[in-house]
């Protein structure tokens, strides 16, 4: 399957340049990869999907523009003080949806209960150096920390912490549901903290929202029934690749975030750090990507994403002195030692190692992948039936926010997501009361070093995200958040 394939570089357009055309009903439809549940959940926890709707319909102190830029929202200003650790914001005038006033303290008390919300989940932990939330006189809400955070505005953008009110949506968009999904209309200017011009209406449109699989998704995109298909994965790209798609483009976004595989379990060949490692020492990165043919994918064998913004350069990456037979080699006299030690009698079992993974095209071609590179080193890959628990699982995720403890959180003990290190669980709680930015870096450089010790994560890359866009369609960008907010797209261009 991977001779299909057109080589994809991920900061470029995919060479499937777009007609003029749109629907011929003249509206303008969205489809999202994902199920109606996920995508109109009212849980605080959503899928990329129903991170779009609730950012559409549900506002925040601040939001995400399509660059993945914060900008203003229900504040409209903001600014910070003592040294990072006050962060002062002042609402925009207007009401809640209910005609109420949206006073500083129903601000204070909408945000307060999100936060809480959130308690127990990554986000939660994210949030942990809010100490408290203040209602000021003159409609100011002030957030301050125990010590600085300067991806606070960031989190603030997250659709989870949207503010809400039981008199309705707070965000730039209406929804109402449909037989076929949901219709999102915007607000009036006024409504969106803008002023009034009397012709708004003509400069915007109702955007049609879908909830399909993957394949009819990409199909009713090239029948021209489709705008944007949002949400795709590593395991859907190989499906678009059915059809020249002349009328519209494969945009792939520069995320960061987790790609890899979660230790589960802590058996077997899995047993013990240095048989962990042995794992990890026998993946071709490179080799993962190439059976995609993604030009520009940025492989790597650390927990946090290189290249980030201030990264201290403590942590580097792992064995780029020795050849991926070299690193074999190594990995597989790990194996034949431990076999040894068990009298050389280690069950079939014990060489076995089961990963949760779904079935969709592209993660077939990569279980596939990593099956037949574990092979020679002795160990078998195997998937682990539904239900059952397994040994390995596999993390897809993007990051929130560009900094190493959104990476390190997502595998606190707290979580309970599998095998995981208490020593860098310390040291994120001391980094976190650390008023020294210089130590709090190194604190933080020690937490990921002891996760890597541990080998509780075989990391791959950066994960994968792609989109359909037709060549017509503004207000879409790709960003490092894969995150495409719905408003922007409903306005046509003057």
């Amino acid at each position: 399957m991977a001779n299909r394939f057109r080589a994809l570089p991920i900061l470029l357009l995919a060479a499937f340049l777009a007609g003029c055309g749109g629907n011929d009903d003249g509206t303008f439809d969205v489809a999202f990869m994902d199920s109606e549940q996920n995508l109109f959940s009212d849980s605080d926890r959503l899928s990329l999907g129903g991170q779009h709707i609730r950012a559409a319909t549900q506002g925040g102190l601040v939001a995400l523009d399509p660059q993945g830029e914060v900008v203003p929202a229900i504040a409209d200003r903001w600014n910070v003080t003592e040294g990072g650790r006050i962060f002062v914001f002042r609402l925009r005038d207007g009401s809640w949806p209910d005609g109420s006033e949206m006073t500083a303290e129903s601000v204070r008390q909408a945000l307060t209960k999100a936060i809480r919300n959130l308690r127990g989940s990554s986000l939660g932990l994210d949030l942990a150096r809010i100490d408290e939330v203040r209602a000021m006189a003159g409609r100011v809400v002030e957030i301050r920390l125990s010590s600085e955070m300067p991806d606070l505005l960031q989190l603030l953008a997250q659709p989870e912490l949207s503010l809400s009110n039981p008199g309705g949506g707070t965000g730039a968009m209406n929804l109402v549901r449909d037989d076929d999904g949901a219709v999102l209309s915007l607000k009036s200017p006024p409504e969106r903290g803008l002023p009034m011009t009397e012709d708004w209406r003509d400069y915007v449109r109702d955007v049609h929202i879908h909830a399909l699989g993957a394949q009819e998704a990409i199909d009713r995109f090239e029948a021209g029934e489709i705008e944007v298909v949002l949400g795709g994965r590593i395991g859907s790209l190989p499906l678009a690749d059915t059809g020249p798609l002349s009328r519209g483009t494969v945009r792939l976004d520069p995320t960061i975030g987790l790609f890899g595989l979660q230790v589960r379990r802590a058996r077997g060949v899995l047993e013990t750090p240095e048989l962990r490692e042995a794992i990890a020492m026998a993946i071709d990165r490179p080799a993962l990507a190439s059976r995609f043919n993604i030009g520009g994918w940025v492989p790597t064998t650390r927990v946090v994403a290189p290249g980030l913004l201030n990264d201290p350069g403590y942590i580097q990456e792992r064995w780029t002195d020795n050849s991926i037979d070299e690193l074999r080699q190594t990995a597989a006299g790990r194996i034949a030692r431990w076999r040894a030690a068990q009298g050389g009698e280690a069950d079939a079992e014990d060489l076995t190692v089961s990963l949760q993974i779904g079935d969709d095209p592209g993660l077939a071609i990569l279980f596939d992948e990593l099956k037949s590179q574990l092979a020679r080193i002795g160990v078998a890959l195997v998937r682990a039936e539904s239900g059952e628990e397994a040994d390995l699982s596999l993390i897809d995720r993007v990051a929130r926010y560009g900094a190493p403890l959104w990476f390190l959180n997502q595998f606190s003990c707290s979580l309970d997501r599998g095998l995981c290190s208490e020593d860098a669980d310390f040291l994120v709680a001391e980094a976190l009361d650390e008023q020294d930015a210089a130590q709090r870096s190194r604190l933080l450089s020690d937490a990921e070093a002891g996760l890597q010790f541990a080998n509780v994560y075989i990391p791959f890359g950066s994960p994968v995200r792609w989109s359909l866009v037709r060549g017509n369609v503004d207000g879409f960008m790709a960003n490092r958040w894969g995150f495409h907010p719905l408003p922007d797209m409903a306005v046509i261009p003057r």
